[in-house]
């Protein structure tokens, strides 16, 4: 993955006894290709035998590839159907400028960081290219892959459409950005409409509780040996980070979104707000509103409109 902290992609091949079936496929970039073609070929398969690819959710570095494999050897795309608007939108603006994020930042009250990361977006090259609609927009419940059966759960949070594939007879959860082994997943970084996105990351992490446990297998970084494990830590994360936020408001009084992100610190290095880039400000902001939304929702806060940004605070 160019130029991305997360470094790597992973991307799962199932046998069928027809082929390949993957889930997800990658960044479609100028080597990607022949990097997964050595990758299958060193487990016996040749890259032209992938014959679907399951989608666990439309960021580029999970579905761009599946769209050149397509182009090349008719591979079959699912995507969960509740992706449909953003990729809709994204094909519509054909730019990489991240608009619902950049209206979150100015509802948090820092236009000047959105100016900046339009510009920046704006300025760079947009790979048309790499998008395309999939075949199938899939609807939660089994799928058929060769003799497993894959069962897509709605999991909303990461993006409004993200999937996760269980394999129940296998115990194994195939689980895009969902539940990642050392990070949490970015909230809400997709166009559309916001809503409560980090509500419906916390909804989605309790319905993997309610699972049978299943081997963790994330879409970055190591496998794990149990994904109920994980989904309780990060729920627990959360909650903590919404705790951190509640100090942070009660120190302002008032604050804005934006100001509350300046007072919190950032990444498991606890790195200062003032040291992250531009990109990382506008996630940093962005996370911060979701989480106050959400202590609005709990009724632990109250929202006003400010000319300088929504306002929040403690009830």
């Amino acid at each position: 993955m160019p130029g991305d902290a997360l470094k790597a992609v992973n991307v799962y091949a199932l046998e069928t006894g027809d082929g390949l079936a993957l889930v997800d496929a990658g960044w479609r970039t100028a080597t990607s290709l022949d990097e997964l073609a050595t990758a299958l070929a060193r487990v016996g398969h040749e890259v032209s035998s992938v014959h679907d690819v399951y989608v666990t959710h439309i960021h580029r570095d999970h579905y761009t590839l599946a769209v050149e494999l397509r182009r090349r050897f008719g591979t079959r795309i699912g995507l969960g159907r509740d992706e449909a608007p953003g990729l809709h939108e994204l094909l519509e603006i054909a730019s990489n400028v991240p608009v619902t994020s950049l209206r979150e930042l100015r509802r948090s009250g820092d236009p000047a960081l959105a100016d900046a990361i339009e510009a920046m977006t704006a300025a760079a090259e947009f790979d048309a290219d790499a998008w395309e609609k999939p075949d199938s927009w899939l609807a939660p419940g089994p799928y058929d892959v060769g003799t497993r059966v894959l069962d897509a759960v709605a999991t909303p949070g990461h993006t409004r459409g993200h999937l996760v594939f269980h394999d129940l007879d296998a115990g194994l959860l195939f689980a895009g950005d969902h539940v990642l082994p050392t990070i949490s997943p970015s909230i809400g970084f997709e166009l559309g409409e916001w809503d409560l996105p980090l509500g419906d990351y916390l909804w989605s992490l309790e319905r993997i509780l309610e699972r049978p446990d299943a081997m963790l297998l994330p879409a970055h970084g190591a496998p794990g040996p149990s994904a109920r494990a994980r989904a309780a830590e990060l729920l627990e994360h959360h909650e903590v980070r919404l705790a951190e936020t509640v100090q942070a408001v009660d120190r302002c009084g008032a604050a804005t979104a934006s100001e509350v992100a300046r007072i919190l610190t950032w990444t498991r290095r606890r790195v200062p707000y003032a040291d992250l880039d531009d990109f990382n400000r506008m996630i940093a902001t962005c996370e911060t509103i979701a989480h106050l939304d959400v202590l609005v929702r709990r009724g632990t806060a109250t929202v006003a409109d400010h000319p300088e940004g929504a306002l929040f605070s403690l009830v």
